[in-house]
């Protein structure tokens, strides 16, 4: 069985959608078959894999490939069709094996009031019982069909009924953040949502109304990984006295809020399995300064800046010497990354 791993924090522009894509491609470099799944309607996450410049290019792949993207995935539950959900058709992800994308829908957002209603627990709402359920019945038949290792959840950073859904049927989440003020204040607001999700799920995992849909809500079992800390600059190799501040006053958020209040839901591993992986009461999986001029070659390459080569690049002599540097120390913090989510989902 795949093991499904959220991408969340209801703060936008803490690098979820490139925590997801590098995540994935490193765990596929590492030997593992990984499905990513698109579930933010802003599709930046299709748009890291597709080639979709040129205007109109999303709108082309979606009627050129019915089916072939989560919304659509999902049809046969939200429209109540006679036809039962299959696994989707996904998109290998190029320059790299046993990657594939389940690409975003920008109407994914229009089933959310559908979402919203069936997971208000009214068992009189029988026409929409199998709506909690699909999503995480989607995703285990899709990784079935691909024989996955990991699926991996690129959500947006809202609070609404379809992230309630992805995150608390999910086996695991991580929260990427940036050392900022605002980061800060998201813990605080993940340490009041994320347990009263987990009760949400808790409960509807028994309703019977769930239970005998034709795509069965799970019993939730959700585990807090770890935060990952990007979006920072460096001076002499390591971060600005700034960005230093705010590093402190995520651990400490960590540690005295979010933490206590995920081990009193019982979303958190005991301390030696942490341990195990390298890592403290901060729960840090790992911190990933600013790629800075590397993206830009990431974004036209289509693949992560930690496999970039000299032709991404167009560098050569010193220039390369110093983007390679900068490329070898990013393969070994995304390399951490995944051989601690291995440690921690083992």
């Amino acid at each position: 069985m795949a093991k499904t791993i959220a991408m969340f924090n209801n703060k936008g522009g803490v690098s979820k959608t490139t925590t997801t894509f590098n995540l994935g491609w490193m765990l596929a470099e590492r030997g593992h078959k990984v499905v990513m799944v698109d579930a933010d309607p802003q599709c930046n996450l299709t748009g890291m894999v597709l080639d979709i410049k040129e205007e109109d290019a999303l709108s082309s792949f979606y009627r050129e490939n019915p089916g072939r993207n989560l919304r659509d995935a999902l049809e046969p539950a939200f429209a109540s069709r006679p036809k039962p959900l299959e696994a989707v058709n996904c998109v290998p992800v190029e320059g790299i094996e046993n990657l594939f994308l389940i690409p975003g829908h920008v109407g994914l957002a229009e089933d959310e009031v559908s979402l919203g209603i069936a997971q208000q627990l009214s068992e009189s709402v029988q026409a929409l019982k199998n709506l909690p359920g699909s999503f995480r019945y989607l995703f285990d038949l899709t990784a079935d069909a691909y024989d996955a290792d990991f699926v991996l959840l690129d959500l947006s950073p809202g609070l609404g009924a379809i992230n309630q859904n992805l995150v608390a049927t999910s086996d695991y989440f991580i929260v990427p953040a940036s050392p900022d003020v605002f980061s800060v204040m998201a813990l605080e607001s993940l340490a009041r949502v994320l347990p009263r999700w987990n009760r949400w799920a808790e409960n509807a995992a028994k309703l019977d109304a769930l239970n005998t849909a034709d795509y069965p809500f799970p019993s939730p079992d959700l585990r807090f990984l770890g935060t990952v800390i990007q979006r920072y600059r460096l001076k002499s190799g390591s971060a600005t006295e700034g960005f230093r501040a705010y590093f402190d006053e995520l651990d400490q958020q960590v540690e005295t809020v979010l933490a206590p209040a995920l081990a009193a839901a019982g979303m958190l591993f005991p301390q030696e399995i942490y341990e195990a992986a390298g890592m403290d009461g901060a729960m840090r999986l790992v911190s990933i300064p600013d790629f800075n001029s590397l993206i830009t070659n990431s974004q036209q390459a289509r693949k992560p800046v930690f496999a970039l080569t000299k032709d991404d690049t167009e560098s050569r002599g010193f220039v390369w010497d110093t983007q390679k540097a900068s490329i070898d120390s990013f393969h070994k913090l995304f390399s951490d990354l995944a051989e601690r989510i291995e440690t921690l989902t083992n």
